[in-house]
């Protein structure tokens, strides 16, 4: 497994040992130990997957404490670019992201620690998304930022992108106060 750190702490790419041959491949997408050893020890209590056609964007969401969620994710079919902001009060990287390109292909997972504002964009039509929480969804727990805050200035990579309404009625980071507290570890 080769781990790739990113320039806001706590963010980690994770690229899995997959083994090929004529027959198909073969990878492990989750071991408890393996990830321990790397420093996440989130308890995963909630899988969830979703479908989208190229061009959504779904995010920037997020649940608030006590109900707050670190994320794996992954594609199982298709292709997206996956984003994480740090909302993180006090954090040297408050109001940054990271991008990721996450594919069928490429195996790639993301891990999202609590404290991060998630979303991605489909580049391809069936792109099928899965994910881990640590918490149990919460729906007076939700939150967002708006996913087209200009403060922010992400380049989702899709022309016209379809969003759902609670997308494009979020906060924007400036007027937006964050129930996380950024600690050093």
């Amino acid at each position: 497994m080769n781990i790739i750190e990113t320039p806001i702490p706590g963010l980690l790419v994770i690229e899995p040992d997959v083994f090929k041959d004529a027959r198909g491949y073969f990878f492990e997408s989750y071991n408890e130990k393996r990830l321990e050893e790397i420093g996440i020890r989130d308890h995963w209590v909630q899988d969830n997957q979703s479908c989208s056609q190229k061009g959504v964007v779904r995010g920037l969401h997020f649940q608030k404490p006590p109900f707050a969620q670190a994320k794996l994710v992954r594609i199982l079919h298709g292709a997206a670019i996956d984003f994480a902001v740090d909302i993180r009060k006090g954090s040297p990287t408050y109001g940054q992201y990271y991008s990721v390109l996450l594919s069928a292909d490429n195996f790639r997972q993301f891990y999202i620690p609590e404290g991060f504002a998630h979303g991605f964009a489909a580049l391809e039509d069936n792109t099928l998304f899965f994910y881990k929480c640590s918490n149990f969804y919460n729906k007076a727990s939700e939150g967002s930022i708006r996913f087209d805050d200009p403060d922010l200035n992400i380049d989702w990579q899709v022309k016209n992108p379809l969003t759902s309404e609670k997308d494009t009625e979020g906060p924007f980071l400036k007027d937006f106060d964050s129930p996380f507290l950024y600690t050093e570890k």
